[in-house]
C-alpha cells in the first residue's frame, strides 16, 4: 500500500483544515517545498497537493508552489483545487503535476470532464469522491447530493478512470480513524480500481486495517504533521 502525504496550501503555506473548515486552519510550515523535500528524503514517492485557495476561488491559484516542488523533487504529484476549466488542467500539467485531481466537476459538469479525458487521457486524472453516509458531497463538503458513491464510481470507471480516492468527510482531520467499512465495500465491488483511502488516519494500526480492506494507497495529512505517524518508519516498513 502506497503512503501519500498531503500538503494543503493557503497563501503559499502548508496548512491543515479540520473537516474542510477554513476557519479551523493551522499553519504547519511557511515553505511547502521544505516539507516536500523532507517527505522525499524519508522515501516517499508520491505527493497529494491541494490548492485550498484555488478550491475556494474556483480557479487554480497556487501553481507556483506546484512548479517549485515538481522542479526540485522527483515526487509524482497529484494536484487539485480549483480545476474548473480546460485551461486550469493545462496549467496543472504544465507546472509539473503527473495527475490532475478532480471532484466537484465530476458531479456538476460531467460533459466537460469527459472532454478533458479526451484531450489529456483518462489516466492523467485522479478522481476524488467526498462522501457522507455513502452519498457524494460537493462544494467544500457543504452540499450533500443524493448520488450514491457506488453509482458515482461505476459511472467513472466506465469512462476509464483507474485511480480514485475517497474521503469520508465525517472523519477528515479529526484523527478518529478512517472509514474502513465503507472502503471494504468499495474495494470488494470494484476490485480493479486503484483505490486510495483518505481522511481520519491517526495511527499505524489504521494503516494495517486499510491494507486489509484492500486499499492500494492512503493519503495522510494531519497525523504526520501532529507527530502521530513517523513518515520514515511507515515508508520503510
Amino acid at each position: 500500500m502506497e503512503i501519500i502525504p498531503a500538503i494543503d496550501i493557503i497563501d503559499g503555506k502548508c496548512v491543515r483544515l479540520t473537516q474542510g473548515d477554513y476557519a479551523q486552519k493551522k499553519i504547519y510550515n511557511e515553505h511547502p517545498l521544505e516539507v516536500a523535500k523532507a517527505f522525499e528524503d524519508a522515501g516517499v514517492k508520491r505527493l497529494h497537493l491541494v490548492d485550498l485557495d484555488g478550491a475556494k476561488a474556483g480557479q487554480v491559484k497556487n501553481w507556483k508552489v506546484l512548479e517549485s516542488i515538481a522542479g526540485k523533487t522527483k515526487l509524482v504529484i497529484d494536484f487539485g483545487g480549483g480545476i474548473k476549466k480546460q485551461e486550469d488542467v493545462s496549467i496543472v500539467f504544465n507546472s509539473g503535476a503527473t495527475l490532475a485531481t478532480v471532484g466537484s466537476i465530476a458531479v456538476k459538469n460531467e460533459e466537460e470532464l469527459v472532454k478533458w479525458f479526451g484531450s489529456f487521457g483518462t489516466d492523467r486524472f485522479l478522481l476524488g469522491a467526498d462522501v457522507k453516509e455513502e452519498k457524494i458531497t460537493i462544494g467544500g463538503w457543504l452540499e450533500t447530493t443524493d448520488i450514491s458513491v457506488f453509482d458515482f464510481i461505476r459511472k467513472y470507471t466506465g469512462y476509464g478512470i483507474k485511480q480514485l480516492f475517497c474521503t469520508d468527510v465525517s472523519k477528515d482531520g479529526k484523527l478518529e480513524g478512517p472509514a474502513v467499512d465503507l472502503y471494504k465495500k468499495i474495494t470488494s465491488e470494484f476490485p480493479a480500481l486503484h483505490f486510495i483511502a483518505s481522511g481520519g488516519v491517526s495511527e499505524l494500526a489504521d494503516l494495517e486495517k486499510l491494507q486489509k480492506a484492500g486499499c492500494q494507497g492512503v493519503i495522510i495529512g494531519k497525523a504526520i504533521y501532529e507527530g502521530r505517524i513517523d513518515i520514515k518508519e511507515v515508508v520503510r516498513q
